[in-house]
């Protein structure tokens, strides 16, 4: 790929660049309070960490599974409705989670951000890609969103404990009102600009869900690709689960401030050095820079087993090594389904990447559960050799097949905005 940046920058239309800052908005808020939700848990009803893995894991389990269902809805009806449904469904789950104080309106607040975020993400980025014919300037912008996205992880944390906010349940209402604004950045978005009004007619009537299943059964590098990336998943989102109830039970030293730092470090990692990352290994293909990432990814989990419960700085480090496998794993995640996808199905395709949810939604579950019985060293042991299952999961893609796809004809972009759509 060609980091032609200023040329890239200026063409991409306003409805990509709506996606960019509402998920830097959306994420920073989000992040002010979010990772220290086992905290809130613990606190409040005294749950035990097989109860709160529970908890977390069950809200995403059924978001995981719509988010495929979504994903073909949005290829078949376009993305403006599935949009706004998204924004809408985040905007109340994040102000009932503001409010509520109650177990189940926890669980219920909790299932509906997990059901929001499915709905939002696949037809989001699905539709940088209807409104971006140019690869470079498409990856590009996939790129930048997980770049923004880790930058409002960065200054969430920072802010929050700034402002007094951290562990505070109601933050949880600045995440609403992001959600509010960014739905009427999409309505703007939608009616007022050219390829807005493209993207809201968009729609294949022939997709249905039957015959793309079909499809998708006989795409086996893509089916393999899911199943590598739902336990790479697994394996990182122990990071927002798992250690933090492993660092909470074991009385860490400084236990706000050393989950700050954590979540510190890992965003300023991505926000530093994904895109120098990026260009170093640019002349690698899609899974040679996946190959590189698991093995950084295995030494974090060694890292995390072996560090001392007392070593602050030890875990900075660890920290530090698994955010070099994420800022190399997570964007090239996204470009590898951009890549795999055929145009007339690219929100299918990404739909089914909301697949990887189950990832993240079993690791609380599972992590929970060694951590009760086993301890915390013991669970990283285990991601350790998880991670070599995934390395030979991808290996064999290279002997696998995929479907043949019909020629289909270019979309018809305006004159006015051929150039800001294609870059």
């Amino acid at each position: 790929m060609r980091w032609n940046w200023w040329q890239n920058l200026r063409s991409f239309p306003p409805l990509v660049w709506i996606i960019l800052i509402g998920s830097f908005f959306s994420r920073g808020t989000y992040f002010m309070v979010w990772p220290f939700l086992a905290i809130l848990l613990f606190n409040k009803f005294e749950l035990g960490a097989a109860e709160i893995g529970l908890i977390l894991s069950a809200s995403a389990v059924g978001a995981a599974l719509l988010g495929f269902y979504v994903g073909a809805l949005s290829d078949r009806y376009g993305r403006r409705n599935i949009l706004l449904l998204g924004s809408a469904i985040n905007l109340c789950s994040f102000a009932l989670l503001a409010v509520t104080q109650t177990l189940p309106g926890f669980i219920l607040a909790m299932t509906l951000c997990s059901i929001g975020r499915a709905v939002w993400e696949p037809p989001a980025s699905a539709l940088i890609g209807d409104l971006m014919d140019n690869q470079a300037s498409r990856e590009l912008a996939l790129q930048l969103r997980y770049f923004l996205i880790n930058a409002g992880a960065a200054l969430g944390p920072i802010v929050g404990v700034w402002a007094g906010l951290s562990a505070q349940q109601s933050t949880f209402g600045l995440t609403s009102l992001s959600y509010l604004l960014l739905a009427l950045a999409f309505i703007w978005g939608f009616a007022k600009t050219e390829t807005g009004q493209l993207a809201k007619s968009n729609g294949d009537g022939s997709v249905d869900l039957g015959s793309t299943l079909s499809i998708l059964r006989r795409d086996q590098v893509f089916m393999v690709v899911i199943v590598a990336n739902i336990l790479t998943m697994f394996i990182y989102a122990h990071m927002d689960s798992s250690l933090v109830q492993y660092l909470t039970r074991a009385e860490a030293p400084r236990l706000v401030e050393l989950i700050s730092s954590m979540i510190f470090v890992n965003a300023m990692t991505i926000v530093l050095l994904q895109f120098p990352l990026m260009q170093l290994m640019r002349k690698l293909d899609i899974n040679g820079r996946i190959m590189i990432g698991l093995v950084i990814l295995a030494a974090a989990q060694m890292w995390f087993a072996l560090n001392p419960v007392h070593w602050f700085w030890g875990w900075m480090g660890a920290t530090f090594v698994l955010s070099l496998a994420e800022a190399i794993l997570f964007p090239t995640m996204s470009v590898q389904i951009d890549r795999l996808a055929p145009e007339h199905l690219r929100g299918t395709y990404f739909g089914a990447s909301s697949f990887y949810a189950l990832g993240w939604a079993l690791a609380p579950l599972a992590g929970g559960v060694v951590l009760e019985w086993w301890g915390g060293p013991t669970l990283y042991w285990m991601l350790l050799a998880l991670c070599g299952v995934v390395f030979v999961l991808y290996r064999t893609t290279a002997y696998l097949s995929r479907p043949h796809w019909p020629e289909r004809e270019e979309p018809t972009i305006s004159s006015g905005e051929s150039a800001k759509a294609t870059g």
